[in-house]
């Protein structure tokens, strides 16, 4: 079957950039799904949770993140060139537990643009009381409970073979299961590698259709945050529309405490533009981490004016500005470019968080060798957040990274697994003979076999 058929609708798109997920159902037969939940049941008394290990050990999960309706809601939010990460982990929800807090997974970003995801595939029938995931619509937009609004839960009610894809910031939890039978979620990331430039779903509609019911509620801010989000993933121009408020009383409420005002301020300083720009720097050496967010926004929303003042915030002398204004650069995304030989410099700051965040950055931003040489000395960097940063940034740059394939042959042996992962596929991505051998030599004796278990070792 061709995805094409299954991309998302300008109404489930709409949805997604308002509410942050959208379920569906591949049409596999149930007893696909009873065989995975007995796997998994089998597997969890005998040998625990797989965890990143779980497609080699069930390799019938693979059919559901390559079912043709998954790939095109995949595709529908971050592009046809994704991935799928090589951290993925079955929940395990037990009978009578107690269930978690709700929360947002680690390594969140200050973006509101949809450049990572979460898939929840559910092997079981999933009514309340057996401790569905519950979500709240609309969350991922914020970085406090109160900004969230957390108490609005909604529980994943849904029949076995369900997909709920997410994005990642998306606040959630697994509710108690109140029944004698164990539930089961595996969870799956996914991330863009490419910017968009078109719409990547069944777009008809050029301008922001609105919010879905649910969140008709929400101020005329908000609605100004979901229309860029529309935009930008369209791949088109953001327009910013004017507003007659009064730019310091906006400066003001940009440092609020309570999140819901600062992001609505942050969006209305935007359509204030270039002359704006220079107080928001100033506002970046805050020593409120949500007020330095909150500009981080702004200043994206206002995109290629901020670049040429982003690049002198990378000399600060305050390394929060310094990370910050790197943050940044990347978020606004290809129009960036001209910052990209600034950000090969900043990757030998002094401060691990500055280096990690421009070699982010430059993942996002290199259509071109340029950042090669800086992200492979990054490979070899101390810290493993950079080191990190720099591996995920060559997968991205793909083709552009021919002379990292040495490099990234040398972190297959890196302490970390996600340095390792990366690693791997970015010399997939790469795709000359050289890459193919270094990645072919090196998998062949790490193969996994999906059938040797303690009963049966050969």
């Amino acid at each position: 079957m061709n995805d094409l058929a299954f991309r998302l609708s300008d109404a489930q798109m709409a949805q997604f950039i308002a509410h942050g997920y959208t379920t569906i159902t591949p049409d596999l037969p149930t007893e696909f799904h009873a065989e995975i939940y007995a796997q998994h049941e089998e597997i969890f008394e005998r040998e625990g949770n797989p965890g990143n290990n779980l497609l080699p050990r069930i390799p019938g999960v693979r059919q559901i993140v390559e079912h043709p309706s998954v790939v095109g809601a995949l595709k529908s939010v971050v592009g046809d060139d994704y991935y799928l990460q090589p951290h993925r982990h079955p929940h395990h929800n037990p009978a009578q537990s107690q269930g978690q807090n709700m929360h947002q997974d680690g390594g969140k970003r200050w973006s509101h643009r949809t450049r990572y995801l979460l898939a929840f595939y559910y092997p079981q029938d999933t009514p309340l009381e057996r401790g569905p995931s519950g979500i709240v619509p609309g969350s991922h937009y914020f970085n406090t409970p109160e900004g969230a609004q957390i108490d609005r839960e909604l529980p994943l009610v849904t029949p076995a073979g369900s997909v709920t894809i997410t994005h990642y910031d998306l606040w959630h939890r697994a509710m108690p299961n109140l029944s004698d039978h164990h539930r089961f979620m595996i969870k799956f990331l996914f991330a863009r590698m490419d910017e968009p430039e078109a719409p990547s779903w069944n777009n008809q509609q050029t301008e922001w259709p609105g919010a879905p019911p649910a969140l008709t509620g929400d101020s005329r801010a908000l609605s100004t945050m979901y229309a860029h989000a529309w935009h930008w993933h369209r791949g088109t121009s953001i327009p910013v529309p004017p507003n007659d408020r009064e730019p310091a009383d906006l400066l003001s409420l940009l440092q609020s405490e309570q999140e819901r005002i600062g992001i609505a301020a942050a969006y209305d300083l935007a359509s204030f533009g270039k002359e704006f720009v220079p107080s928001l720097i100033g506002t970046l050496s805050s020593q409120s981490e949500m007020t330095r967010r909150h500009a981080a926004y702004a200043l994206s929303a206002i995109g290629t004016p901020a670049v040429d003042a982003l690049v002198e915030a990378l000399q600060s002398a305050n390394p929060l500005t310094r990370a910050d204004a790197a943050t940044v650069l990347g978020d606004i995304g290809y129009a960036s470019n001209p910052a990209i030989d600034a950000l090969i410099d900043t990757t030998k700051d002094a401060e691990t968080s500055v280096r990690q965040r421009a070699a982010e950055a430059l993942g996002i931003l290199g259509r071109s060798p340029a950042p090669v040489p800086a992200l492979i000395d990054a490979l070899a960097d101390a810290e493993v957040s950079v080191r990190t940063a720099a591996a995920f940034a060559l997968c991205r740059l793909g083709p552009q990274a021919a002379e990292a394939v040495s490099a990234l042959e040398h972190v297959l042996d890196d302490e970390n697994r996600y340095v390792r992962g990366d690693a791997l596929f970015a010399l997939q991505r790469i795709d000359t003979p050289e890459a193919k051998d270094t990645l072919i030599k090196h998998l062949m004796p790490a193969r996994w076999c999906p059938l040797t278990t303690r009963e049966s070792t050969f």
